[in-house]
Parts: structure tokens; C-alpha cells; sequence
């Protein structure tokens, strides 16, 4: 399956609710009146495309019709080009240090599928022929632990983990040092998941990071926020809060096959400036994709590849 078609498959709902209300709107009236307009924006508002790029969607829309009229212009196609410009060039690809090991860390929320992720990218680098360790710090959780080590077997890839209940930052320390110790690539840390808004739980994040730090400077690498699809602008209150507590270099979007309102990427990456850096477009292990913002959104937008 190429690409494209794996994206458009991810954004089937989201798409086909974008697709079904704008064409109502656009077949509705010979001309695009006010209404019109008013209806277009609570259609990509409905998509959690957020106020910004819908405000800009609207503006371009409105502009080509009164420049243009309405024969030679697709709605589509002016929305589609509207949020690549806003998303532009992202860098999706993992940070890389050279000639050395590099921490990633996963952190968000309880559910959105931190450590499924974790293993999903471990997969990711295997492919590429490069050294990968896991780490089981969500501690709290017996369950996490026991997922971790089945992805472990299964993708061949070690896993360090403690004892349940034991201190995360520990665990953390440990894999930083056996990861070094065996001259890895890549160390992947999953996080226990916490509430953005419980403060004693994003300190003990805070802690986590700062004993890798001291094992190896500049550790983590890359902290990466892993969002649910299915939670829309919900996923913004999550991303700001932790980006507070700890830098985020860049989010993963999961469950986006799920949800009717995959406009939530655009409107969170807008908002903070933070990359999206893969998205999961379904259960299977390489249904987690580098994101492309070309295609997604002629995903969203178009009909066709």
C-alpha cells in the first residue's frame, strides 16, 4: 500500500464528514453567500481544524471567489493548499545523535498509547538497521510493564525494567547506563501516564529527565508528547501543559482512524510551534507513520490520489 493511500485510509472519517458538509455547502447556492462562508467555518471548526487555520481556510475561499468566481475554483483544493502552507516543512524524522546513543522519551496522558508507541518506533529504527534498547518506567502500572516486555520478545529488542513500585527515575538511570554500555543507538523511555493537571506527578517527570541528564548530558533527546486523535482540542490543553513541565521537541498523534476530527494536527502544531512527528493511522505495528504534511492534507481534502 503506498503512502498516500495508508493516509487516506487513516482519515477516511475525518474526511468523508469534510467532504459530505462542504459539498452540501458549495452545491447549496450558485454563488457563495455570507451563510455559505458561515457554514464553511463551522464545518472545519466541527473537524477541530482550530480558529486560526479555519479563520485562514475561510479568507482564502472567500478571496478566490471574489477574484475568480465560482467556475474556476474547488473548494477543496484551496482548503488542501491552505493547510500545507500552514504546516509546511515539518522535520519528522527522529533526532539522530551523531556518533552516540540517543534517549527519547515518551511522554502523555493514561491511554494514548505511549508504550505501543515506544515499540512502534523501536521497530522503526530496527529497520534501519540501527541498535535499540526499551525502558519500562511506567512502574505504577504492573500491566505496562508486562506490554513492554511482550513487545520486547516479540520485536527482539531488550528491555530494561525495576521492580513494580520502583522509583521511575532509577529505572531510567539504569537503561541510560546498559544502553551506553552496549554502544546503542537508540533508547527508547516510556513514561508512566499522568494528568497533565496533577502537579507532583509532571515533577516526577521533571526528575526522570533530570537524572538522565546528569548520566549523559543532553539526555533526553527528544521528548516526544503522544496525543489521542479521538480527544480533538482536548489533546491542546494536554500539549501545553506539558510542554510547561518539560521541553517537548515534538508530539505523535495516535488513533487518528478513529476520529472524525483529524483536523486537531493542524490546529495543535499551529498553536505550539511543535512538530508532529508521526502519526498512528491504525493497530498494526507499521501503521505508525513519519508525518507528511502533503499528504495529509490531500488526504483530508482531496477525493482522489
Amino acid at each position: 500500500m503506498g503512502l498516500f493511500q495508508k493516509f487516506k485510509e487513516g482519515l477516511l472519517k475525518t474526511h468523508q464528514k469534510l467532504a459530505h458538509e462542504i459539498k452540501r455547502i458549495v452545491t447549496a447556492s450558485p454563488r457563495l453567500t455570507a451563510s455559505g462562508l458561515e457554514e464553511l467555518e463551522v464545518a472545519l471548526i466541527a473537524a477541530d481544524l482550530g480558529g486560526a487555520m479555519t479563520a485562514q481556510i475561510v479568507a482564502a475561499v472567500k478571496q478566490a471567489y471574489e477574484t475568480q468566481g465560482r467556475d474556476g475554483q474547488d473548494v477543496f483544493s484551496i482548503a488542501c493548499a491552505e493547510v500545507e502552507r500552514s504546516l509546511g516543512s515539518v522535520k519528522s524524522d527522529l533526532r539522530r545523535e551523531p556518533g552516540g546513543l540517543t534517549v527519547v522519551s515518551m511522554v502523555g496522558v493514561n491511554g494514548t498509547g505511549k508504550t505501543t508507541t515506544a515499540a512502534k518506533l523501536a521497530r522503526l529504527v530496527q529497520s534501519r538497521g540501527q541498535t535499540v534498547l526499551l525502558a519500562a518506567c511506567d512502574t505504577f502500572r504492573a500491566a505496562a510493564v508486562e506490554q513492554l516486555k511482550l513487545w520486547g520478545e516479540r520485536l527482539k529488542v531488550p528491555v530494561i525494567a525495576g521492580a513494580h513500585g520502583a522509583d521511575p527515575a532509577s529505572v531510567a538511570h539504569d537503561a541510560v547506563a546498559a544502553a551506553l554500555a552496549r554502544k546503542i543507538d537508540y533508547l527508547f523511555i516510556d513514561t508512566a501516564g499522568r494528568m497533565h493537571t496533577k502537579h507532583n506527578l509532571m515533577l516526577e517527570l521533571q526528575k526522570v529527565h533530570r537524572v538522565m541528564q546528569k548520566k549523559l548530558p543532553g539526555a533526553p533527546h527528544e521528548t516526544l508528547l503522544v496525543l489521542d486523535a479521538t480527544t480533538g482540542m482536548n489533546a491542546l490543553v494536554q500539549a501545553r501543559e506539558f510542554h510547561k513541565a518539560v521541553p517537548l521537541t515534538g508530539l505523535v498523534i495516535t488513533k487518528l482512524d478513529g476520529t472524525s476530527k483529524g483536523g486537531m494536527v493542524v490546529a495543535i502544531q499551529r498553536e505550539l510551534g511543535l512538530p508532529v512527528k508521526f502519526i498512528g493511522l491504525g493497530e498494526k505495528a507499521d501503521d505508525l507513520q513519519p508525518f507528511d504534511p502533503q499528504q495529509f492534507a490531500r488526504a483530508l481534502f482531496k477525493e482522489e490520489g
